[in-house]
């Protein structure tokens, strides 16, 4: 498999199972109704997981454009291959979000709250002030690129267990960052799945909230960049 069809797939595989969950817990006629942000910080953690253990082996599991920007920074990745990785996960995330429409079709249209329909693709704030929310973004994903930055895959591999950190990391920074801005810390995990709500007719969709959406992808950019100039200074010898 090459390394562009690795991270189109590892990423359709995380939205299925992540913006799945959240459909799960918003949409009305569904069975998961309610449960909660818990809920919904385990379900993203295991869409990582098993995205990160589908595509670790063929293109290095970046599966979001923060940490292949960060990877280009340090020159791990070159700058062409950093925008072709970008490319397919952003087309991988809108594919994937066709899979989770697809599923919860009859939520959809059961559902009248066009802010709950948007939320099933897209993050968006708790409150909204777009300087704040901009530099929870960037945080955030400074604080989530560096740690995986500092991650050291160990000597004796542990099958799909290798995945995990990666998967609790995930877990961590959405039970203790992601209130705020519901923690995208991934440009094309926002902007894949908004640019599908905004092609596709369904009842009462209402808007795809255009004037926030520079904010889940530039500020995780910005804090993946960061992240990378500092791991730079300081990372072990």
């Amino acid at each position: 498999m090459s390394p562009f069809l690795a991270e189109f797939i590892g990423t359709a595989l995380i939205i299925v199972f992540g913006n799945g969950v959240v459909s799960n817990v918003v949409l009305a006629g569904s069975k998961g109704r309610g449960a909660g942000w818990l809920v919904i910080c385990l379900g993203w953690s295991m869409a990582v997981f098993i995205g990160v253990y589908a595509s670790a082996e063929a293109s290095g599991a970046h599966l979001n454009p923060a940490v292949s920007v960060a990877q280009a920074v340090l020159g791990n990745v070159s700058w062409e291959k950093c925008i072709g990785y970008i490319l397919a996960q952003v087309a991988g995330a809108g594919f994937g979000q066709l899979f989770v429409c697809l599923i919860y079709r009859q939520q959809f249209e059961a559902t009248d709250s066009a802010a709950d329909k948007l939320a099933c693709f897209s993050t968006s704030p708790a409150i909204r002030h777009l300087p704040s929310n901009f530099l929870t973004e960037a945080s955030a994903t400074f604080v989530f690129v560096l740690a995986i930055l500092f991650i050291s895959k160990p000597e004796t591999g542990l099958g799909s267990l290798d995945a995990l950190p990666v998967a609790l990391l995930v877990l961590g920074v959405g039970l203790s960052l992601g209130g705020p801005t519901g923690y995208a810390i991934n440009p094309a995990r926002d902007l894949g799945p908004r640019l599908v709500h905004a092609l596709l007719p369904f009842r009462g969709k209402g808007g795809s909230d255009w004037p926030y959406a520079w904010v889940p992808v530039l500020g995780p950019v910005a804090g993946a960049a960061a992240a990378a100039m500092v791991f730079s200074l300081v990372k072990p010898t």
